[in-house]
Order: structure tokens, then C-alpha cells, then sequence
């Protein structure tokens, strides 16, 4: 216990949050002995984040339709954008933990009203301050009647939000969520600045450690810090450069040739070859990202059960993980709940491939032809090869499997959620009602398998909201076993491999010794929680 305490009190001192006088000072109440509290002390000094410079960092997302609207967002781009610019309620943090971010606080006794206490004397870029009337106007506008928001499924529930004052917001929700104060953390949800109850959506205005300078969709984002930012130790650069390198071998020149300081989505088949130069550390972390093979209930063939199930028989999972992610990931089973998750159930039998399985599901399908997959390494690295490997090991069973190469401009827009069946990938999320209201209940714009009309997915839809409401851990365990169970064996996504975050960057960036794995690029905040050494 004291271990930690200390700990935590040598992160503060490194942060800024506190002097060297009090930490000495807190070290000695806590049984350090003089010279060993100024030992610490001075160490912790030293690993103080430097202020200044310009981070370039390039990405592997972007794309030519991105916009500054938060409801928008579609790619790890623009999320690290929103972060730059905004502040959501509360943030997961870089060691894992749920925190309070515009909001001071978040209380609830039935976990159907929430009570939010926001922070004093933030204000926008713009000027304006904070207040619960801002909070009020982006909770509706994602969640109006005719919004398009990607954030509108996990609001359904909201019955009703009204002010207290102007530092306090109240929701009330239809039925009970324990897990709603991490619904309000998420990258759509950023609070924007609002006039008279409307607010201004696309000009890239909000609280965040750094303000806008320039915006070219699908190319670049460049932003300078706030001077007035209200998060002490926190954005530390000067400037932030994001640069669009969907390419991965771009990506990787600009690296090794100093171009950017940090990259993401590192292939692993170069992890190696990237780790030998001298100037560069690689950082992996391992959390809920996976990739995915979405097949749309709505469009055919795949409105067909046993063609479906023919599919996920036809993979061979393993393989993927160790030529694709060369073992810098783990194999799936066909559901987007991670083992780093609360309630993974444990109990389904993992689906191998089967050829004969497959084909016995394939020939009671009635199919014939081949089945075109849509594929792009804008989905990942290694996307285009995964699919060749989907499409040979299919052809093992005895179905034909088209593999189209897309163009990756545009992926996400023009592919992902619109064609039959491609390649995707998700970065997770910490619960587990976030991740199926974010992508398989019947209600989010971002169901990419469309699977809304199966007596499977209305029991998966009143389940989750079941789930939802229980406070009790055993009942609700159970309740997420069964939704697990049902997306695996009715629903549209394959999911054959959770892929760890791999990501390069140059010895002269310094981060925390715990870097976020609940997204890539430490949660996406690089731009707020790194600094140069």
C-alpha cells in the first residue's frame, strides 16, 4: 500500500501537481526516511515531461470525407483529432481507469439517474465558458430525431437530461446502466460550444489541450496548444502534426527517415527489421482491438444462416494470428468480447476450422457461385493477404471466395457498413454494453452486420438491455455469457484474431511507464499524454 502510495505521489511531482516540498513531505508521513525521500524526489524530477516542440505523427486512418463533426467520426484519425481539440465527461485513462474529465464527479444510487458535476472555469477556444447548457445541447444534438450520429445507439437510453445549475447535469435513463458513465467518454461524445441550444458541429471548437490551425481531410491536422488548457501535466507540445499514411511502408519510411516521430499499425512483418535501428523503440500493447469480417444480414446471401455459419467454419483463425499478425495477437471466436474484459465467457467452445462442417452448412444453404469479400489494408495491415488466406482455406470446403481489392481512399465510407462483406477492424471497448451498443444492437448506426430481423437478435437485443440494468455481478455475468453466445452463433461478424497495438516511435518521445491499450496510440492521446524527453 505504501508502495503505491508513493508511486503515485512521485507521478504528481513529475506532473507538476505537486512540489518537492510536499512530496518530501508526504514521503516522510508515509515512513520514508529523509535521504531516501529526496532521492525520490530528485528522481522523479528528472522524469519531468519536458514542455515545447512539434509531434508529427503519422497514422494509418484518414480519409478524404472526414469532417471536424464529432458524430462524424469514423476512423482513428479523427478520434485522435477529437482529443485534441475536445473533452468528453469522463476519459479512460492511461493505467485503464475510468475518470472524470469535463465532469468534476458522477454519482448515481440506482444507476437509472446520474447526477454530473461539471468543472469550473474551463472554457472553449473560442472563449466561451463551460457550462451545463453546452453539455445539454451535444447530448441532444447526437441524439435528436433525425441525427445521423454514430453515438445514437449508445444514447437511446436517455430518457431525459436537465440542469440543476449551470455546473450540474442530470440524466435520466429509461432503465438502469451501471455502465453509463463510460458511455459519456466516448470520441463522438466530445462537449461542443452551444448558442441558444444548438451547437456549432463542424468547426473544430472545444476544450481540449490543443486548438485547431488547420484541417485537410484525409491528409493532415495541424493544431497548436492551449494556453489555457485545465488539465495540469497534460499537452505538453507546442504543435501537433497528424499525418494520413494509410500506406504501411510510407509509414514506415517516414520513421526510420526521422519524417514523423511516432507511427502506428507497425506491420508485424517489420517489427524486427524496425527494432534493430537505433533511434527507434518499438511499443506494443495488448487490449481489445480486433479484426473482423463483417457479413450484412441485409444483403445477400449472407440474410441465409447456414451460410454464414458455412463461412466461419471456413477459417482457419490460426493461421491468421501467425501469418498475418506473426503472433502479435490472439485467435477469436466470432464475438468482440476480449479476455481483458469483466465478463468474457470462457465457457464457449472456441470454433475451429472444420471443412467438412462448412460444407455441410454450405451445401444446406443452397448457394452457388462465388462470394465476393471486399477487402482493403486501409482496414489493417495484412487485410488484402487475410483475405486471400479467408478465400483459400474456404476453397478447401469447397466454396468460392472473391476477393475485390478496394481502393483505400474511402474505405470507410464507401466500403465498410455499405458492401456485403469486407474487412474491418474494431479498437474494442471497455465494457461490454458499449461494444454491442456501439456495433450489433439493433439501434446503432454502426451494426455493420445489419443483423436486426433474426429471432436471435431480438432475444441479443433484450438481453443487453437486461444486462444493462442489473446491478447484480453473478446475474449480469450470465446475461453476457448468453449475448456473447448469440452473436457467435447467429450473428453476422467473424472475428477471427484480436491484434495487439504495435507502434514505433523515436527515443526522444517519453510517455508513462502504463500506456492506454484501450485504444491504439495510448487510448489516442499521444497529442495529451506524451511528451519529447
Amino acid at each position: 500500500m505504501r508502495e503505491k502510495y508513493i508511486k503515485d505521489q512521485e507521478r504528481k511531482l513529475s506532473l507538476g501537481l505537486i512540489d518537492r516540498r510536499q512530496f518530501i513531505m508526504s514521503a516522510l508521513a508515509a515512513g520514508v526516511v529523509l535521504p531516501t525521500s529526496m532521492s525520490l524526489a530528485d528522481r522523479a524530477m528528472a522524469a519531468a515531461p519536458n514542455k515545447g516542440g512539434k509531434l508529427r505523427q503519422g497514422m494509418g486512418y484518414g480519409s478524404t470525407t472526414d469532417s471536424l463533426d464529432p458524430s462524424t467520426f469514423e476512423n482513428g484519425f479523427m478520434q485522435a483529432t477529437g482529443y485534441l481539440f475536445g473533452n468528453c465527461l469522463t476519459e479512460v485513462s492511461n493505467e485503464g481507469v475510468l475518470v472524470p474529465e469535463l465532469a468534476e464527479s458522477f454519482e448515481s444510487a440506482d444507476a437509472k439517474t446520474w447526477v454530473f458535476k461539471l468543472r469550473k472555469g474551463v472554457e472553449f477556444h473560442n472563449g466561451k465558458s463551460f457550462t451545463a447548457d453546452d453539455v445539454i445541447a451535444t447530448m441532444n444534438y447526437h441524439r435528436g430525431e433525425d441525427s445521423k450520429s454514430a453515438a445514437k445507439g449508445i444514447l437511446a437510453g436517455i430518457q431525459d437530461l436537465r440542469k440543476d445549475d449551470d455546473h450540474t447535469v442530470v440524466f435520466e435513463l429509461e432503465s438502469g446502466n451501471a455502465d453509463f458513465p463510460y458511455i459519456v467518454s466516448d470520441y463522438h461524445l466530445a462537449i461542443l460550444p452551444s448558442k441558444d441550444g444548438v451547437v456549432d458541429s463542424g468547426g473544430g471548437i472545444g476544450t481540449g489541450g490543443y486548438a485547431i490551425a488547420d484541417f485537410e481531410p484525409g491528409v493532415r491536422v495541424h493544431a497548436k496548444r492551449n494556453a489555457n488548457y485545465f488539465k495540469e501535466g497534460r499537452a505538453h507540445f507546442d504543435e501537433v502534426e497528424l499525418l494520413s499514411i494509410i500506406d504501411v511502408t510510407a509509414r514506415q519510411n517516414a520513421i526510420m527517415n526521422g519524417d514523423v516521430d511516432v507511427i502506428d499499425n507497425v506491420d508485424p512483418k517489420t517489427v524486427n527489421l524496425l527494432s534493430r535501428a537505433p533511434n527507434l523503440t518499438i511499443l506494443e500493447t495488448t487490449g481489445t482491438q480486433h479484426y473482423t469480417f463483417p457479413m450484412r444480414l441485409d444483403t445477400e446471401p449472407f440474410g441465409n444462416y447456414d451460410l454464414r455459419m458455412a463461412l466461419k467454419y471456413a477459417i482457419k483463425r490460426q493461421e491468421l494470428v501467425d501469418k498475418i499478425l506473426l503472433g502479435h495477437g490472439a485467435i477469436g471466436n466470432d464475438h468482440p468480447i476480449s479476455t481483458a474484459n469483466r465478463f468474457h465467457n470462457n465457457q464457449l467452445d472456441q470454433r475451429e476450422f472444420d471443412p467438412e462442417k462448412a460444407a455441410f452448412h454450405y451445401k444446406k444453404s443452397g448457394h452457388s457461385g462465388a462470394i465476393p469479400l471486399s477487402t482493403s489494408d486501409a482496414a489493417f495491415a495484412g487485410a488484402v493477404d487475410a483475405a486471400q488466406l479467408v478465400a483459400a482455406s474456404a476453397g478447401e470446403a469447397g466454396i468460392t471466395v472473391e476477393v475485390v481489392r478496394e481502393p483505400k481512399d474511402g474505405y470507410w465510407s464507401n466500403v465498410w457498413n455499405k458492401k456485403g462483406w469486407c474487412a474491418c477492424y474494431w479498437g474494442g471497448r471497455p465494457t461490454e454494453d458499449w461494444m454491442f451498443s456501439a456495433a450489433y444492437t439493433n439501434d446503432t448506426e454502426w451494426n455493420d452486420t445489419a443483423w436486426k430481423g433474426t429471432d436471435a437478435s431480438k432475444k441479443f437485443n433484450n438481453v443487453v438491455v437486461e444486462a444493462r440494468a442489473e446491478l447484480d455481478e453473478g446475474k449480469r455475468r450470465e446475461l453476457y455469457y448468453e449475448a456473447q453466445a448469440l452473436v457467435n452463433d447467429d450473428g453476422g461478424a467473424i472475428v477471427p484474431m484480436w491484434a495487439n497495438y504495435i507502434h514505433a516511435h523515436s527515443k526522444g518521445l517519453a510517455h508513462d511507464d502504463l500506456v492506454a491499450a484501450n485504444w491504439i496510440n495510448d487510448g489516442n492521446k499521444i497529442g495529451e499524454r506524451w511528451w519529447f524527453s
